[in-house]
């Protein structure tokens, strides 16, 4: 049963976002980086996996709210039949409807908008998300700007297989989940898999040590010497490569 309601919420959905992409001009390719001759770029999105964890949380809520607006309800019927206003409290049952299922509907909707909106481009230089929902951003960073990569797995995320690469520049981060790199703040690949998180974090921090500017501070990770080499050798390319290649493997199969 629940097999035929995703399906037939999919459907739904295919044609709600062609509309939306008509009318609103949503940006369904990813977003493109200026690059030089020769350069490399990979685009990918989140993992399937992250599609269900945001579905997972929006059931949780969805139950939460429900739940209360039903009992509120309930109660007030009760206190409008014991009065004899009975014919008010069934008045008031389509509203009590509307209300509890109604705005379920377009979050549901939306939990698949923000998916389908969410890009992440490389480059040998730079890095850049796009993200949002009503309003769609779009966040570039550059590498020589970089302090830091780690990757964080809550327990949930880990149930899903899934994480996050953080991505800190110059100055610290506020706090701000997608900010402007030159004002010292974070970018967030959300929603890879935890395979995928490890290896962009090494692509990464391999980038940061040709990087006179880089400075991790990180025992862990040494720099080069000045005047290294600057482009991403073919390992580094293969890999990015590769976890494009796995997101659309596994992009196919939920489908």
């Amino acid at each position: 049963m629940s097999g035929q309601t995703e399906r037939a919420a999919s459907w739904i959905y295919t044609g709600i976002w062609a509309v939306l992409v008509r009318w609103f001009l949503v940006p369904h390719d990813p977003p493109t980086l200026p690059v030089g001759p020769g350069d490399n770029v990979v685009s990918f999105q989140p993992a399937p996996a992250f599609l269900k964890y945001l579905k997972f949380w929006f059931w949780i809520a969805m139950i939460l709210s429900d739940t209360a607006f039903t009992v509120g309800y309930v109660a007030l019927a009760a206190t409008l039949v014991v009065s004899g206003f009975w014919w008010l409290a069934l008045s008031l049952l389509p509203l009590a409807i509307m209300l509890i299922v109604g705005p379920d509907i377009p979050v549901f909707i939306g939990l698949h908008l923000r998916y389908d909106t969410t890009w992440y481009v490389m480059s040998e230089r730079s890095l850049r998300i796009r993200s949002g929902l009503w309003v769609i951003q779009e966040t570039t960073i550059t590498f020589e700007n970089v302090q830091n990569v780690r990757v964080t797995q809550g327990p949930l995320q880990r149930h899903f297989g899934i994480a996050s690469v953080i991505v800190e520049t110059a100055g610290g981060s506020t706090g701000g989940k997608h900010e402007h790199a030159g004002a010292g703040h974070q970018g967030i690949i959300e929603g890879v898999t935890q395979e995928d998180a490890a290896r962009l974090r090494d692509v990464i921090l391999a980038k940061l040590r040709v990087s006179s500017t880089a400075g991790l501070g990180d025992e862990e990770h040494h720099l080069l010497a000045p005047g290294a080499a600057t482009a991403w050798s073919p390992q580094h390319i293969a890999l990015l490569r590769e976890i494009r290649n796995d997101l659309a493997t596994l992009n196919a199969g939920s489908g």
